[in-house]
């Protein structure tokens, strides 16, 4: 069964939509959407909204707007393609407060320059946006490029990096 909440937060009112991750009333995180964002989850019949079984990564989610946290501890539910996958693991290694460019991406996760436009669509894809932090990558001249949620939230979450 698929469960939602929703998180308010600087960027707006964040969903959060998850799954069971066994027996023990723990959650993957399935997605993390925020308003307008191009391509975000929408709740969908027969999701349950279950606030309680998200405390853990709402609570994280404050302390990273709060400047306390580097790093997320979060259960990942699996999805996308082998390539969408072996993008998004190369996101989740760029460390926080710095930026690396797509064409990094594309020679860490083995593709050819011709693919810096593949890389940059599996970003595009990326559901978890803030968490799998997709907005780490910028321009080859560090220009901001491309956000699913918008340029200026990009902005915000790389100040917010930038200020801690």
């Amino acid at each position: 069964m698929t469960v939602y909440a929703y998180v308010d937060g600087p960027l707006g009112r964040m969903l959060l939509v998850g799954r069971p991750a066994g027996g023990d009333g723990a959650v993957e995180l399935v997605s993390l959407s925020l308003p307008g964002q191009k391509g975000g989850a929408a709740v969908e019949d027969g999701w349950r909204h279950a606030p309680e079984v998200f405390e853990e990564i709402a609570g994280q989610l404050g302390e990273y707007f709060d400047g306390r946290r580097e790093r997320f501890e979060i259960a990942f539910a699996d999805g996308g393609t082998e390539f969408q996958r072996r993008v998004w693991r190369a996101l989740e290694e760029i460390p926080y407060g710095t930026t690396v460019s797509y064409g990094d991406i594309a020679r860490q996760v083995g593709s050819s320059g011709a693919a810096v436009r593949a890389v940059g669509t599996a970003i595009g894809r990326n559901p978890l946006l803030v968490v799998r932090p997709c907005h780490r990558v910028v321009g080859a001249d560090g220009s901001l490029r491309g956000y699913a949620a918008g340029l200026d939230r990009k902005e915000r979450l790389l100040g917010i990096e930038r200020n801690c």
